[in-house]
């Protein structure tokens, strides 16, 4: 409008030579590009083209060419960019042949003036889509970033899953072999007394409630249900925070141990670290249930036979877990019946690793040996 209106004012005042008719055609061309430039994204060289065409009789088309002109140079093709240029540059040149100005210029300004026009927007069109497509890229690392972290948490779910189930795996072997083996001597045993029935029945019965209380505590945290940190009700309204139940330790193998030895196993327990206490949580529940494990397997392969652990270590020399046993000649007639999982000693060996150690079994003169070795640093 700003052109067209100093055109029209050139008109007036006699400056610029124009009849009615060329007037009318311009106006009219100028309307059909405002019409021809909603096009500019589909077709932008080919509507950019047309656009400079018609500037060649008409000025009122100079809004729709430079929005066009500034459409094709964000695509920054510099070969179509030039083309349209020397449309743009040649239809100046000639709308000023047919409409002659009386202001002393020659046709060398005009041209100099269009091409300094013509420059300063495709500049504009350049800047408009660099910072496009900076803000894509932007967009895209933002995406990345969230795919990368949904991946890195699924990941840890999946990690911490399957932590959860070698832990399942390593409480409840523990606990079943228990079951199993009190089951099975109530089934060999016929000539039991009632009160030793009695007694196994109230092993057994009290070996599946710990196995069933500690499944439904793994479970409740896959669930998300009733896990550690879950809220519980304390009265209609209020939830209260139950503490999460502390994981057995190297200071529970005695208790362990004497479990075990209720079940028929004998197990001699030697500790000879040096500063228990000082051992690291984490260290000291991986140690645990290596030896809960170890002696797991002693129940189901090698029933009433003794069992020896030996604890080994201290501060900057690591801790060293021993667990042997003698070997039957026989497989006891209750392994069985108990399910193998085939994954105890895998399990042994993956727990001891992503801690650290290392962990090796040996089977030799009529003994079998579990040797494991924990990092403890001083």
């Amino acid at each position: 409008m700003l052109v067209a209106g100093t055109v029209a004012w050139e008109v007036e005042t006699g400056q610029r030579e124009s009849t009615p008719d060329l007037l009318a055609l311009d106006i009219s061309v100028g309307l059909l590009c405002f019409g021809l430039v909603l096009l500019r994204r589909r077709f932008p060289t080919t509507v950019a083209l047309l656009i400079a065409a018609a500037s060649t009789v008409s000025v009122f088309s100079s809004g729709p060419l430079a929005l066009a002109v500034v459409s094709l140079a964000t695509h920054r093709r510099w070969w179509r960019i030039g083309l349209v240029g020397a449309v743009f540059v040649v239809g100046g040149w000639v709308y000023g042949a047919l409409y002659p100005v009386d202001d002393g210029m020659n046709w060398v300004f005009d041209v100099g003036s269009g091409i300094g026009a013509y420059a300063l927007m495709v500049w504009i069109g350049a800047y408009v889509g660099l910072r496009r497509e900076h803000l894509a890229e932007l967009h895209e690392r933002v995406a990345t970033a969230e795919r990368e972290q949904a991946s890195r948490v699924a990941q840890a779910r999946a990690n911490e899953r399957a932590r959860i189930a070698r832990e399942m795996h390593d409480v409840l072997a523990h606990r079943m072999s228990l079951v199993a083996m009190h089951a099975g001597a109530l089934a060999y045993r016929s000539d039991l007394p009632p009160e030793k029935v009695a007694e196994t029945a109230g092993l057994v019965r009290d070996s599946a409630h710990e196995a069933l209380g500690e499944l439904r505590e793994v479970l409740g945290v896959l669930r998300g249900l009733d896990g550690p940190g879950a809220p519980r009700q304390a009265g209609p309204g209020v939830p209260v925070d139950r503490p999460e139940r502390p994981q057995p330790t190297l200071a529970d193998v005695a208790d362990l141990a004497r479990a075990t030895e209720e079940a028929g196993t004998a197990v001699r327990v030697v500790d000879e670290t040096d500063e228990a206490a000082r051992l690291p949580t984490t260290t000291s529940r991986t140690a645990y249930r290596i030896v809960q494990e170890a002696l797991t397997n002693v129940r189901k392969h090698a029933a009433h036979m003794p069992a020896t652990v030996l604890l080994r270590g201290g501060p900057g020399r690591g801790l060293s877990i021993t667990v042997s046993n003698p070997t039957p000649a026989t497989e006891p007639a209750t392994a069985a019946d108990i399910p193998p999982s085939g994954l105890g000693l895998l399990g042994l060996v993956e727990r001891a690793e992503l801690a650290g150690g290392s962990l090796t079994t040996h089977e030799a003169d009529g003994g079998f040996t579990v040797r494991a070795w924990l990092p403890w640093s001083s």
